[in-house]
């Protein structure tokens, strides 16, 4: 049998959150132009789309968050191991 976890059904946070807007705080990097943030009050989070607005954080976007993290690490990894300095011809 699965047990359901209660969810509080009142919070101050999310009160204050649909009064006045949500206060997204920057909590990772993702690229250079993709971040996710995070709510101070109600920890909801959110993360940037293609065309650079705010957008809440599903699981989708979560995993293709992931997913370009890892692209961006390897591509930065790669470009900083390879040596670009060019040598003239003699």
């Amino acid at each position: 049998m699965k047990k359901s976890t209660p969810t509080p059904t009142f919070s101050f946070s999310k009160i204050y959150c649909s009064l006045f807007g949500h206060d997204y705080v920057l909590s990772k990097n993702v690229t250079h132009h993709i971040k996710e943030y995070t709510c101070s009050h109600c920890n909801e989070q959110a993360t940037t789309n293609s065309r650079g607005r705010l957008e809440v954080m599903t699981p989708k976007l979560k995993e293709i968050n992931n997913a370009l993290a890892s692209v961006h690490a390897k591509k930065l990894a790669r470009t900083n191991t390879t040596d670009t300095s060019f040598q003239a011809a003699s």
